[in-house]
């Protein structure tokens, strides 16, 4: 079974709802995911937005939420999630904060990429790490990946 990630509150390629960006309640839309390999030993989500701060111009991704060492029992988020399943730990986003934070978008319609890795090992670290911190420290380790894609554009 391949791994797959999905929200209850909008389909791939679809609108992100105002609900969950800076324009709304600024909360995390519901995820759930399932095809967990049976030899996962922890999760990872991150999600980013590679077209910031003009989509038609990019000079970098924007990182909106990482949280690392989710159980692998574990088959997603509820909505506006304000408590992580025990053993999970969240990374610095670009807000140099931990948590989510919605879509902004500055100027355009910008892509926003929930991506799940499930991983042969748990991650740990002695500070809260950057994406980029995690993303390293998953590599050769990462058993399956998903994602799934959101739009938003402020007045959506």
């Amino acid at each position: 079974m391949a791994l797959h990630i999905y929200s209850p509150a909008f389909e791939e390629g679809g609108v992100i709802p105002a609900k969950y960006t800076c324009e709304g309640a600024d909360i995390s839309p519901p995820l759930e995911w399932s095809g967990v390999s049976a030899k996962a030993k922890s999760l990872v989500l991150i999600v980013d937005d590679p077209d910031a701060p003009d989509p038609k111009a990019p000079k970098m991704t924007w990182v909106h939420w990482v949280v690392y060492n989710i159980p692998p029992t574990v088959h997603g988020f509820g909505e506006g999630i304000h408590y992580l399943p025990s053993g999970s730990k969240e990374g610095l986003n670009d807000w140099k904060r931990t948590g989510y934070g919605g879509p902004c978008p500055p100027i355009g319609r910008h892509r926003y990429f929930f991506k799940l890795y499930v991983l042969d090992t748990s991650l740990e670290f002695p500070h809260i790490p950057t994406k980029a911190e995690v993303e390293a420290a998953m590599q050769g380790h990462v058993l399956q990946a998903a994602e799934l894609m959101g739009t938003y554009k402020k007045g959506d």
